[in-house]
């Protein structure tokens, strides 16, 4: 018994396969892709008629809030919400309670998420104990336990000579460091970008140089460590160039762009809503036209989420008290189907790049690539379904952001992880 994809129109970046056929799945495989596929008595057929089969969605930049925080959100329901966004690998940053800094909480997770079997989740390791700044975590006993990457996500590392001596450990180990871009010393109370939306509301800003300081300063760490940098959630027309530049001088580094950072600008921000409030904060037109630009032309390279449910309670406080954060797993292919594919900045197949196969080179995993004999990690997407976002919807437990009633045109319909169906809409 296997699963046969009919009439689908494959985008598989890695071999460059663009073409409607049939997809056959045996056991955890890819077996076969041609045209005309018969299927056999006991397999179970998908229509994919006017859909594009991609290699499943890696999302690079999720909070699961598990162990600790589980009000907002936990291993199951944040992989049920990445299954229902099409995403079979979702990599988990370190900020829980307990923080994410020793074996025992990376085999929590990855025991947990394994269990629960909608996704495949690789949680990463803290750079310092506790995420307090001061010493480093158990690096080389989280690294033998399985974790992807390192990060501080949530705030920097402001010790430059330690975040060095953890950019020379996971250098040798070949992963790489993930970081969040965020002068401590510069924030001051910001709530939103530094600019009219501020003044208007009477709250402080987070200004541009808040990540372009840190951008600036972590791409000279790479460049001496030798380390794989991915800078996470750009939002800075500067950031766009930084990276562009450190490519040119062959340094290891790597951008991602969230879709609230391409699809908003401060101007939308609705006064006394919270659900706009994330971090790094919606910026200018100007920013978002150099994200697009930026990932048109391949120098940012992944779309991520920085999916961060909160409960309703905390996103209801005013500006200045929310939470900073806002869901995306389940927006999020619609959203750069919408903003992105249908503007013409990316092709079918480069969202593919940007959401699957991207986020596996960077990573270093076999993923990310759906030619046969390869993993069945696979997600189906509708480009034709348009509809309204409704949060009421989602699988995960946080509703916070502020797509509320936004029309969107893409849909996924169906996931499939290690050759079973995980999703089906």
């Amino acid at each position: 018994m296997g699963i046969l994809i009919k009439n689908g129109h494959i985008l598989n970046p890695p071999t460059g396969t663009d073409e409607v056929m049939d997809l056959y799945v045996e056991g955890d495989r890819v077996t076969k892709m041609q045209k005309d596929l018969a299927a056999g008595a006991d397999d179970q057929v998908i229509d994919a008629s006017g859909c594009y089969v991609f290699p499943g969605f890696i999302d690079l930049h999720v909070h699961l809030r598990d162990p600790g925080l589980t009000a907002k959100e936990d291993i199951e329901t944040g992989s049920r919400a990445a299954a229902h966004g099409g995403y079979t690998t979702i990599v988990a940053m370190p900020n829980t309670k307990p923080v994410a800094d020793c074996p025992e909480v990376i085999h929590y997770v990855h025991d947990k998420a394994a269990e629960v079997g909608l996704t495949h989740v690789l949680q990463v390791g803290s750079v310092t104990k506790g995420m307090e700044g001061k010493e480093l975590s158990d690096l080389s006993g989280m690294i033998k336990a399985g974790i992807p990457a390192i990060s501080e996500d949530g705030k920097s590392v402001m010790d430059s000579g330690l975040y060095r001596e953890a950019m020379k450990i996971v250098a040798k180990a070949d992963i790489p460091v993930l970081a969040h871009c965020e002068d401590i010393n510069l924030v001051q109370g910001g709530v939103i970008n530094q600019g009219n939306k501020s003044k208007e509301l009477g709250v402080s800003g987070i200004s541009n140089a808040v990540e372009n300081v840190i951008v600036a300063r972590d791409i000279m760490l790479a460049e001496e460590t030798g380390a794989r940098l991915h800078l996470c959630h750009c939002s800075t027309k500067e950031s766009v160039e930084l990276v562009r530049d450190a490519k040119k001088k062959g340094i290891k580094v790597s951008g991602e762009v969230c879709p609230h950072h391409f699809t908003l600008t401060e101007d939308d921000i609705v006064e006394g809503d919270a659900n706009y409030k994330m971090n790094p904060p919606l910026r200018t037109k100007a920013d978002v036209d150099a994200l697009k630009a930026g990932l048109r032309d391949d120098i940012m390279e992944v779309i991520s989420t920085d999916h961060a449910p909160h409960t309703a309670e905390e996103k209801a406080k005013d500006l200045k008290s929310a939470p900073f954060g806002i869901v995306g797993m389940e927006t999020a292919a619609a959203l750069t189907f919408t903003e992105l594919v249908k503007t013409g900045y990316l092709t079918p197949m480069g969202m593919a790049e940007k959401m699957s196969t991207n986020p596996a080179r960077i990573l270093g995993i076999n993923k990310g690539d759906i030619s046969v004999g390869r993993l069945a990690d696979i997600t189906i997407f509708d480009p034709k379904d348009t509809y309204e976002i409704n949060a009421a919807e989602f699988a995960s437990k946080g509703k916070n952001m502020p797509f509320e009633g936004r029309k969107v045109t893409g849909r996924v319909v169906g996931t499939i992880l290690d050759g079973r169906i995980v999703y089906q809409k």
